[in-house]
């Protein structure tokens, strides 16, 4: 088959050809655009699931139908190297550029002004220059210095200049469990105020499975201001339509037996489904997909996680962490207990506390209640189970 005609993409946030078994969460999204232009309020969206199930990917088409639709649009991701304040700062100016014109409004003028008050705010070298002459014109005010406070004042006058637009600001944050408390508590803060005075506004979030969690620590009416949506594996008609329908646009039929064996083996983890298409197209020499291709394609499709999905996280433990993971991994996939991964490294649950802090960090598990730990990754723990200890 032809490598350059292989319709399926592998890799992180990459849009897969067939986006399936997602209607929910687009419905919602769809609902909330509809909502704010009509002059309604809309309720932020937390995505949150273990890593490769697709929350990236979401949150990507989720920012492209707010574009087709001319709103303002500002996609980040958390704990990149940047604070909040900085991020958000720099994914606004590109839209922000892009409205900017002598004959805009004054609440437009005004946002303008603000959002260079908030690039001097983390940038006093800040060279932004928005092509209009603002010296007269009031706004700013959102360089204080205490996050909650800017941002209110950045977002309020967005929302302003957006309304004036005719259209809606879309806020949107990956890897939000990286944010720290007081960027969780602005944010928190800006949603809820935004539901109270009808800012046109729509926000969404996503993480791992600790993320609503983690929001609650953060403001205890997180709970109740969020739409929170559970993000797994797919179901097996939603992963099915995943593997086929791609090579059905290409003209190329799956036999039944190939995909039964892809699908066991990709466990309807969209990632997966994405490797192991990949690979068995590849493999096959066509015209259709058969069982043979399928079983190399399996195969490789192992080793291409092994070697860059599981890998990448494995590598970046140190030996006692690893250590640590393996301990884990006596549960399978599942959660354990602090106390039991403890007892299976022979060790006092206390001395580990900083190895369990440190695979946090690093996004490796989280705590998904007080006292258990989980992987971030699904096959993490066969992953382990085939690496020989040194």
């Amino acid at each position: 088959m032809d490598p350059g005609a292989n319709p399926y993409s592998p890799g992180a946030g990459r849009p897969p050809a067939a986006l399936a078994g997602r209607q929910d969460q687009l419905r919602s999204w769809q609902i909330g655009l509809d909502r704010i232009e009509r002059g309604r309020d809309a309720q932020p969206l937390v995505l949150y699931g273990l890593r490769g199930v697709g929350k990236t990917v979401l949150l990507n088409t989720f920012a492209r139908r707010a574009q087709d639709r001319d709103w303002l649009v500002a996609q980040v991701e958390a704990g990149a190297g940047k604070t909040l304040r900085e991020a958000l700062g720099e994914a606004l100016h590109t839209p922000l550029a892009d409205l900017a014109r002598p004959s805009a409004g004054t609440r437009l003028l005004r946002a303008l002004k603000t959002a260079l008050s908030f690039k001097a705010s983390y940038d006093l070298n800040g060279s932004w220059n928005f092509g209009v002459d603002l010296t007269e014109t009031a706004g700013g005010g959102a360089d204080t210095g205490v996050l909650e406070t800017d941002l209110t004042k950045l977002v309020n006058d967005l929302s302003a200049a957006a309304l004036e637009e005719g259209v809606g600001l879309a806020v949107l944050i990956d890897e939000a469990q990286d944010l720290d408390t007081a960027e969780l508590v602005a944010l928190c803060s800006v949603a809820h105020l935004a539901s109270q005075r009808s800012w046109p506004l729509l926000i969404a979030l996503a993480g791992l499975p600790s993320l609503p969690r983690v929001l609650a620590e953060a403001k205890s009416y997180a709970e109740r201001l969020f739409v929170y949506a559970s993000i797994e594996h797919l179901a097996a008609e939603a992963a099915r339509e995943a593997l086929v329908k791609p090579a059905a646009e290409e003209g190329v039929r799956w036999a039944d037996d190939a995909i039964e064996l892809i699908l066991a083996r990709a466990l309807g983890y969209p990632y997966f489904v994405q490797q192991f298409g990949q690979d068995t197209w590849n493999a096959a020499e066509g015209p259709d997909l058969e069982l043979a291709d399928a079983r190399v394609g399996a195969v490789r499709g192992q080793q291409a996680l092994d070697n860059g999905f599981f890998r990448v996280r494995w590598d970046r433990a140190t030996r006692g962490e690893q250590q640590y993971l393996r301990a884990m991994s006596a549960a399978g996939d599942a959660p354990s207990s602090s106390s039991d991964v403890a007892a299976r490294l022979d060790r006092k649950q206390s001395s580990l506390g900083p190895v369990r802090a440190n695979l946090i960090n690093k996004g490796l598990i989280y705590a998904p209640e007080h006292g258990m730990v989980q992987f971030t990754v699904p096959g993490m723990a066969d992953f382990i189970g085939r690496q020989t200890e040194g």
